[in-house]
C-alpha cells in the first residue's frame, strides 16, 4: 500500500496521527511525518485516517488492486477464474 499526503493541503489537524500512529506522526505543531509505504497490517487504521482527514489530504493507493486490474486488462484471468 502506498500513501501520498498533499502537504500543501494538510492543515495539521492530526486526526491521521491519532488514528494511525504507526504510520503518521506530527513533528511540532504543524509538520506531518508519514511512512509512504505503509505495511498492510495497518490498512484499516490508514483507511480510517484518510477518511477522517478534514481536508482530504491523504491518498491511499492500493497497489495490489492495480496489479490485479492490469492482469485483467491484459486478458489474463483474475481471481477465481474471473476475466
Amino acid at each position: 500500500m502506498r500513501l501520498v499526503v498533499d502537504l500543501n493541503r494538510c492543515q495539521g489537524y492530526a486526526q491521521c496521527a491519532f488514528l494511525a500512529p504507526d504510520v503518521f506522526a506530527m513533528h511540532g505543531e504543524e509538520s506531518l511525518l508519514y511512512n509512504p509505504h505503509a505495511d498492510e497490517t495497518h490498512r484499516d487504521q490508514v483507511l480510517r485516517a484518510a477518511t477522517a482527514c478534514p481536508v482530504q489530504a491523504i491518498l491511499v493507493d492500493d497497489m495490489s488492486d492495480a496489479s490485479a486490474a492490469a492482469g485483467n486488462v491484459a486478458g489474463r484471468e483474475g481471481p477465481a477464474g474471473v476475466r
